[in-house]
């Protein structure tokens, strides 16, 4: 099973080709900023990302009659279950004409759609777990303010990916028969409980949870209220002191852990500040462990700051007791995408089908 990989960003399309499970080559294209000024609109973009790609296979000996799948990044649709969907017309006229937000991630299945129409034979481009997926339960969206809706916005791909990962290799169990508590670090902090495979809650890591590297998570209310009224700030200020400027970037002027570390071998307020991090990590942990009503199988800590094994081992302390902990460095998004179409490919799953409900 060869599988083509598709992933955009703001300036650079992320690309790699599997074997099955075994990626075989990756690359990151970079488009030129005066290139892609030349658009008017990032759909625009298109034939400038596809033709990369298509470079991408020749370097590597490939066509795309030689691929048996395209596993492309999901775009900000609406929101839809977890899971593995065949990208469809429907599916890229929504992306090309309706999508609320404009987002590289919108590029990837019309690119992959795109490239798949021009192909010999019948190849299937898939989406799994787009950045829209919502399972939250009812319960769990009421905020304590009529008006206002808690969201659900997570880093689903990499959550899921791992969830199945230690389901498989460490549970021995398939991942829909197991009940785990997963925290992604990154540069949001993203804590979910999942409930037979399924994400019931989670924090907004933009607004909400534990403050991270560069964002303030939850905040004193009466205070924000002050600060928004106190003439100091604009709107946009205000929200890039929340998201941007704030966690470990307000107090210690970085946004690497690392380098923080290094920082607390001098400074004791440091390794406060840190520690205040691990702290508020667990506590949200905890709490969806509380969700889970302490049924928990397992707690998996993945993300880029789960390569430290110290700031690991803080979080640790205070969880270990509710379930094993797991750790699963780094992010997994590229094999996420692989791994859906695969398990689609092999009949381990089966592919969704999406239709768009006005």
């Amino acid at each position: 099973m060869r599988i083509l990989v598709i992933n955009p960003g703001s300036s650079s399309t992320k690309v790699a080709i599997f074997e099955h499970k075994d990626k075989v080559a990756q690359e990151n294209l970079n488009h030129p900023a005066e290139e892609l000024e030349k658009y008017e609109s990032l759909m625009d973009q298109r034939e400038l990302r596809e033709r990369a790609i298509s470079d991408f296979l020749a370097k590597n000996g490939l066509s795309v009659d030689q691929l048996d799948a395209i596993a492309a990044r999901g775009g900000i649709l609406p929101p839809l279950e977890s899971g593995t969907y065949l990208a469809n017309q429907e599916m890229e006229d929504f992306l090309l004409h309706h999508a609320k937000v404009q987002h590289a991630s919108n590029l990837a299945a019309v690119i992959g759609l795109e490239m798949a129409r021009k192909a010999k034979k019948e190849i299937p481009v898939y989406v799994t777990d787009p950045v829209s997926v919502d399972e939250m339960v009812d319960v769990a969206r009421i905020s304590g303010i009529k008006d206002l809706e808690r969201k659900c916005l997570s880093h689903i791909s990499n959550m899921r990916v791992v969830g199945i990962k230690v389901a498989e290799e460490e549970l021995k169990r398939p991942f829909h028969e197991t009940n785990m508590v997963i925290a992604h670090l990154g540069g949001g902090i993203s804590v979910a409980p999942f409930e037979k495979g399924r994400m019931f809650d989670v924090n907004n890591a933009n607004d909400e949870g534990p403050f991270s590297v560069e964002r303030t998570g939850e905040l004193p209310v009466g205070d924000v209220v002050k600060t928004a009224y106190s003439g100091n700030y604009t709107k946009d200020q205000l929200k890039k002191t929340f998201v941007g400027k704030g966690g470990l970037v307000a107090y210690l002027g970085t946004n690497d852990l690392r380098e923080a570390f290094k920082m607390a071998q001098e400074d004791p307020k440091a390794l406060e500040v840190i520690e205040a991090m691990a702290y508020q990590i667990a506590q949200e942990i905890g709490a969806m462990c509380a969700a889970l009503k302490g049924k928990v199988d397992c707690i998996v800590i993945t993300g880029g700051m789960s390569h430290s094994v110290d700031f690991v081992n803080m979080i640790r302390g205070y969880v270990d007791r509710f379930a094993k902990v797991f750790t699963v460095p780094g992010e997994m998004e590229m094999e996420a995408m692989a791994y859906g179409a695969l398990r689609v490919m092999t009949g381990q799953e089966k592919a969704r089908t999406w239709t768009f409900k006005a």
